[in-house]
């Protein structure tokens, strides 16, 4: 995600500052060499050798003779983007005003000659936060194409956003965009069908897989609107849905306004009326399930020209190439992602992608497979 690439972690006085060793260790963790900066104010919060043994390299504290900051975001500088995380009120208010004071406020000065990506990621009290000026701040530095990681808001504290986060961040700034201005549609996780106010039908799946494709869109630069019964995510616009058929409204209806839909999730085939009263337990019962619509075909009689992308799950791996391309030839998807049912609610994954001429196989992490299939939609979108 930030292979190769040269982080430099610019650390302000916030008491977030204490945060930065764990997303030191996460920017590394994706691949990423990170050199740090820091101001005298965020010297008093955690110390300057905490901070060089969680990057691997030293940290800097002053500017010198050796024009460190030149050195690191300058036009021929060492950096492929500048992440200032925390950020306090005072630190942006400084970068929006053009005044260089600190080691960190010179280094992002720099890097915005230089056109080095900033990522700034605020940490303050919720009242500071929210105050005038440092919004009409922040509004300047987006107009500038600083990428802006918003806090979460709790305890009366625009607390700083997650390591995980803002790591995504920094790669979507960092590496090239090539899916810019693409808006795609993902389906995931499992649907429930209700059978009474308390019990329902569901399938195994998490989300996790359709989670990593929207990850793995956004990080190049896509919008996604992510469908599923889960909580909210930083990288998407979330619609919650519960049953079979709120997924397939909502998804005909947001693919309208979509380059391409993933169908990424386990679905329920069947439904059933639901009983306005609990059922009684322990009584023999009986069901009648009736089929539900599938997604992809209600999406492609709506839409007939959009790229979709679908999933394929068996149980038998045998006949799981053939059921794919039976599904990739009826619905004319551009893709179908074949898995067979181990891959179930674990990190890995082992699958087929299956395309009209060609069949080839992928191994890994759920996260790797969302970056699989972001490079292909580049090629649709």
């Amino acid at each position: 995600m930030l292979d190769g690439k040269n982080v430099v972690l610019g650390i302000t006085g916030s008491i977030a500052a204490v945060t930065v060793v764990e997303l030191a260790h996460e920017l590394r963790r994706r691949g990423a060499t990170v050199r740090a900066v820091m101001t005298d104010a965020a010297e008093g919060i955690v110390h300057r050798d905490v901070v060089s043994y969680a990057t691997d390299a030293e940290a800097v504290t002053e500017l010198t003779g050796a024009v460190e900051h030149v050195e690191l975001c300058g036009k021929d500088g060492w950096a492929d983007s500048c992440l200032i995380a925390p950020a306090t009120a005072n630190t942006i208010g400084k970068i929006a005003g053009g005044i260089d004071d600190t080691p960190v406020t010179t280094t992002v000065t720099t890097a915005l000659g230089a056109g080095i990506p900033v990522v700034v990621a605020p940490a303050m009290h919720e009242g500071m936060f929210d105050h005038p000026g440092v919004d009409a701040n922040l509004e300047t530095l987006e107009t500038w194409d600083i990428a802006v990681v918003p806090p979460r808001i709790e305890e009366g504290k625009a607390k700083i956003a997650t390591a995980d986060t803002i790591a995504l961040e920094t790669a979507r700034a960092t590496e090239p965009n090539p899916l810019a201005g693409a808006h795609v549609v993902v389906t995931s996780g499992a649907t429930a069908e209700p059978i009474d106010p308390v019990r329902v039908l569901t399938t195994q799946a998490s989300g996790r897989t359709g989670r990593a494709v929207a990850k793995g869109i956004y990080e190049n630069g896509g919008q996604v609107t992510l469908l599923h019964n889960n909580e909210a995510v930083s990288y998407a616009d979330v619609r919650s849905v519960e049953t079979a058929a709120e997924m397939t409204e909502a998804a005909i209806e947001t693919a309208s306004e979509a380059d391409a839909l993933v169908s990424a999730a386990a679905i329920s085939d069947y439904t059933v009326e639901p009983a306005d009263e609990k059922l009684p337990s322990g009584a023999d019962l009986s069901l009648d399930f009736e089929p539900t619509a599938k997604l992809v075909d209600s999406v492609r009689e709506a839409h007939p020209e959009l790229p979709i992308i679908g999933f394929k799950l068996e149980s038998d791996s045998e006949s799981l190439p053939e059921s794919a391309r039976m599904l990739q030839e009826r619905v004319g998807m551009e893709f179908v992602v074949a898995n067979d049912s181990t891959a179930l609610g674990g990190d890995q994954t082992a699958v087929e992608f299956v395309f009209e001429h060609e069949t080839w196989s992928f191994e890994g992490s759920k996260a790797e497979l969302g970056q699989k299939i972001a490079e292909q939609l580049e090629q649709v979108t």
